[in-house]
């Protein structure tokens, strides 16, 4: 489990105050959606919305079955179906914004990454592709045509914040800066294994690195918050719905969090943050 410190805290990385519609194109770098691919979209559709009340809709279909979560109406986030031939990690994956998603996904290729799927059109919604950086983490490209993103945040069963979690921070920050612009800022000189992601001076992600901790079976991730009213209560409330809770809730100097994954796997943050 990791946390949001100081300056960093998951309620200081969202760009939209608490209920405002997004605005169309995000500054570049900026986390901008979150998506998950899973294998039994009615049954994830059932937990999440048990979990955090959303409502469903469709969404493209480019890649397959995807809905759009809704949450008072405003989009919150995304889950797709996954191949049935595709045994890929049930896993949550920030998409991260960008002016030109053809030029973002070329300059991943040259600065080490991958490019695995697109860049390609999501009709009346944007341009997409899906990366992944040197170390092997999964995010996605997002550049907004009519669909800007998470429109609402700041309340119970939105994204609150994005870290990601990787062997060591040196490895990957440099691609990250390159690619998005990032400038970085460590929060503490004694854990030089830790840095904020800031954009236009502003916090909107982490970096850190957990060196041998980091599970051998799985590799760098990126790591979404949910913001929630009572962490207790919802990590509990997964338990019931067939999912586990992987670190206890516990007290952090940004509030309360627990790491709980779905009935599938896909590993997530509940937070309650000291700004909710």
């Amino acid at each position: 489990m990791t946390e949001a410190r100081q300056s960093a805290g998951p309620h200081n990385g969202v760009e939209q105050t608490r209920s405002t519609p997004a605005r169309r194109g995000r500054t570049p770098g900026t986390p901008s959606w979150v998506s998950l691919l899973v294998h039994g979209m009615p049954a994830a559709q059932e937990f999440y919305g048990a979990l955090f009340g959303w409502e469903f809709r469709p969404g493209p279909q480019q890649l397959g079955p995807y809905v759009r979560a809704l949450l008072d109406g405003q989009e919150v986030a995304g889950i797709g179906q996954l191949p049935p031939d595709r045994h890929l990690p049930v896993a949550w994956t920030p998409y991260l914004a960008s002016d030109d998603v053809d030029v973002t996904a070329e300059t991943v290729r040259h600065c080490g990454g991958t490019v695995g799927v697109g860049p390609l059109d999501a009709p009346e919604a944007g341009r997409m592709a899906i990366a992944s950086d040197p170390a092997g983490a999964v995010f996605g490209i997002w550049q907004a045509t009519e669909h800007a993103g998470t429109a609402l945040s700041g309340v119970p069963g939105t994204p609150a914040w994005n870290e990601l979690i990787t062997r060591d921070t040196a490895y990957v920050a440099t691609f990250y800066r390159y690619v998005f612009g990032y400038t970085e800022e460590a929060l503490d000189p004694a854990d030089a294994d830790y840095l904020t992601l800031l954009v236009d001076g502003r916090p909107v992600a982490a970096v850190h690195g957990v060196g041998s901790a980091l599970p051998r079976d799985r590799g760098a991730y990126w790591m979404t918050h949910f913001e929630v009213a009572d962490v207790d209560e919802a990590a509990a409330r997964v338990t019931e719905l067939g999912g586990h809770v992987r670190t206890p809730p516990h007290d952090t100097s940004h509030g309360r969090t627990a790491t709980v994954s779905d009935p599938e796997g896909a590993v997530f943050t509940l937070a309650r943050t000291s700004a909710a």
